[in-house]
């Protein structure tokens, strides 16, 4: 867990927040996280896509600067000699762009909830604005924040599994199996708002970010069958998807939101010439080691085994359960620890590895290559 180095360094960093009002599921674990170490106050907000609605939110939340819009609040915070230091983006996808720019060129610091975009355009010039801003930009992968993932990361960066050969990676769900009519549901299945992605912008990019994060690879090409079995949807829930990488290594892909019996099953598995790591998020502190030829070996969360890069980000004793929250959080822990140093003309320590910008363009890059392949019926699309 990322801890202060100093009175000064340990200081709360002003957080604002755009989207996440009282009927938004992802704010809530956003507070959360941001409030776990006790290293952020959230101070303002813009919490809703109506004046009404996210004022009711700014009094449950008891928040003191409640403002209408995103860039009215971008605006004021940035004129406040205590105003906010850092923003965090929870919106549905399709704000994403216009919100970040806001805080960005004001040298407002952003942490966006994934996807980065709606659209590969808004990807691009999102980079743009974020390389040329005064600010850091953090994206929330939160499964890069797993301190077992993090081991795996580790592992394979240090050569125990030597060169890596297959990669396999999977995110089933079952919660869009039938139409939906709830918000959740309406906005991540409407192209206008979520992007031309259903399941593959939702949680394939999650699954393809761990792949990539954990192997250090990236695709060069991929052939996708994307589906919409719900009839009427816009959006694919059902997606399988092949991928050459860099160097040689072959990965297969599936994401789905209907398949009955799952509910978050991300699970990854990586294969090299001396042996192969297999963790999965619904069981989160355990990754399995099989060298080539031995039995198979499990590392604990904490226990023997994990190193430094695992152990840093853990907070119990092995055996206490930790996941899905304390991940997030470990991403705000280190986005902190990037700001303190930003604070200081310094660099951060070279254990924060938070997903970035870059991260984000990636895994549009994905989407689109994606729904670009299924349309010439999974045909190889180069991923730019």
């Amino acid at each position: 867990m990322v801890t202060g180095r100093n009175e000064e360094t340990s200081r709360r960093i002003r957080l604002g927040m755009v989207g996440g009002g009282n009927d938004a599921f992802i704010g809530g674990v956003h507070r959360i996280a941001a409030r776990l170490d006790d290293k952020f106050e959230l101070v303002a907000g813009a919490l809703s896509s109506t004046p009404e609605k996210s004022r009711e939110s700014g009094e449950a939340l008891g928040l003191d600067r409640v403002y209408d819009d995103f860039k009215q609040m971008a605006i004021r915070e940035a004129r406040l000699k205590s105003g906010i230091e850092a923003v965090s983006i929870v919106t549905p996808n399709h704000v994403h762009y216009a919100a970040a720019r806001e805080f960005l060129k004001r040298g407002i610091h952003v942490i966006c909830d994934k996807p980065l975009t709606s659209t590969l355009s808004d990807a691009k010039k999102l980079v743009k604005a974020a390389e040329t801003a005064d600010a850091l930009f953090i994206l929330t992968h939160n499964y890069t924040g797993y301190p077992m993932v993090r081991q795996a990361r580790d592992m394979v960066a240090n050569g125990v599994i030597g060169k890596i050969r297959v990669v396999q990676v999977e995110y089933p769900q079952d919660w869009l199996t039938e139409e939906q009519d709830f918000k959740q549901a309406e906005w991540r299945t409407d192209p206008e708002r979520s992007g031309a992605g259903g399941s593959t912008g939702d949680i394939g990019t999650h699954a393809y970010n761990i792949a990539c994060f954990v192997t250090g690879l990236e695709a060069e090409s991929l052939a996708a069958d994307l589906q919409a079995f719900v009839p009427g949807r816009l959006v694919d829930d059902n997606a399988h998807v092949m991928l050459r990488f860099q160097g040689g290594a072959k990965g297969m892909l599936w994401c789905s939101q209907v398949a009955p019996g799952n509910e978050n099953a991300l699970r990854l598995r990586v294969y090299g010439e001396k042996g192969g790591l297999e963790w999965a998020q619904e069981d989160p502190n355990y990754l399995w080691f099989t060298p080539y030829g031995e039995p198979k070996r499990l590392v604990t969360r904490n226990g023997a085994g994990a190193g430094d890069a695992a152990n840093r980000l853990s907070r119990v004793p092995p055996g206490h359960p930790e996941g899905y929250l304390e991940g997030f959080a470990n991403i705000y822990s280190e986005a902190a620890e990037a700001i303190q140093a930003f604070r200081n003309g310094e660099k951060p320590d070279t254990s924060v590895i938070y997903p970035t910008v870059s991260d984000g363009l990636r895994g549009v890059k994905f989407v689109s290559a994606c729904v670009q392949s299924s349309a010439r019926n999974s045909a190889w699309v180069k991923l730019g």
